[in-house]
């Protein structure tokens, strides 16, 4: 589903914690309420403050007894006030852990949006485990909002939804989702299905290597025609097949995408780590968004 299909009066919902990923998370989600005429929501789990108070004294340049959280989210609503005039921006404080908060919000959002990670001495290339945790769980859509470092939330300059396409995505939830991306924001979406040849089927020979790739593309090619069978008619829809993994095959055509979107299947009474490998590669190193759908089996 598409971000307007949920819940027609839903907000989307950003997690804030006064970092400079969740102030660009801020950015993003303002530019996209706008874009649909809905309300922005923020929420602060209060107990981000026990492992980032260092952090949060040092941003705000004052001691950490006297930072709230109602700090923090009044200046991040003031921030998506001033980039979008008019956007209707509530905040709340939660008395929770931050995996918690976000995971309870998603049962009545129409998305949850979130930065890369909060502070710490780990890179921020690599994901947190909050968002880790949120795009693995979370009963909506999830947007971790990855591809800049400037504190900025980029504008969409690449004109183009990328969508990843798996095995049996006919009628899935992230296609419909990417359709509906790619509608409102009025771009291309760029379907791609990466394949493999088997590893026991050598190109050492020459006359062999097109032989044998043949049938796996062209089964790619099925794969790919068979999920967006039923793509809106006006949609500027482009196909595509690579051969490679998945995950790097994504990465690479994120660097021209300014939204990825990649299904999740959510696996009813199964309490681990719902993200398959390909999922869990890409929401660390995508060079733009990335949508995590969930598709319930």
């Amino acid at each position: 589903m598409g971000l307007d299909e949920r819940l027609p009066d839903a907000p989307l919902t950003v997690g804030v914690d006064g970092s400079e990923p969740s102030l660009r998370a801020t950015d993003w989600a303002a530019d996209e309420a706008a874009l649909r005429g809905v309300p922005l929501r923020l929420v602060y789990a209060s107990m981000w403050e026990h492992y980032e108070g260092e952090g949060l004294a040092a941003d705000f340049g004052r001691p950490f007894e006297e930072i709230r959280g109602e700090h923090i989210v009044e200046a991040a609503a003031q921030r998506a006030r001033e980039r979008r005039p008019g956007l209707q921006v509530t905040g709340e404080v939660l008395p929770d852990g931050p995996e918690t908060v976000l995971l309870q919000e998603s049962l009545r959002a129409r998305a949850l949006v979130v930065g890369t990670r909060g502070r710490s001495g780990v890179a921020e290339a690599l994901l947190g485990s909050v968002s880790l945790t949120v795009a693995a769980h979370a009963q909506c859509p999830v947007i971790v909002v990855r591809g800049s470092h400037d504190n900025q939330a980029q504008a969409g300059i690449h004109r183009r939804v990328l969508l990843g396409v798996g095995a049996d995505a006919k009628g899935s939830a992230a296609v419909r989702f990417a359709y509906d991306e790619a509608r409102i924001r009025g771009v291309p979406l760029e379907a791609v299905r990466a394949w493999r040849r088997p590893a026991h089927e050598t190109t050492d020979n020459p006359l062999m290597g097109g032989t044998t790739a043949r049938p796996h593309e062209e089964q790619a090619v099925r794969e790919l025609e068979a999920a967006l069978e039923d793509a809106p008619a006006e949609l500027d829809l482009r196909r595509r097949t690579a051969e490679g993994h998945a995950h790097r095959v994504l990465e690479d055509a994120s660097r021209h995408a300014d939204l990825l979107v990649i299904g999740a299947r959510r696996r009813h009474g199964h309490l681990g780590l719902q993200l398959g490998r390909i999922t869990h590669a890409v929401l660390h190193h995508s060079a733009c968004p990335v949508a995590v759908v969930p598709q319930q089996t």
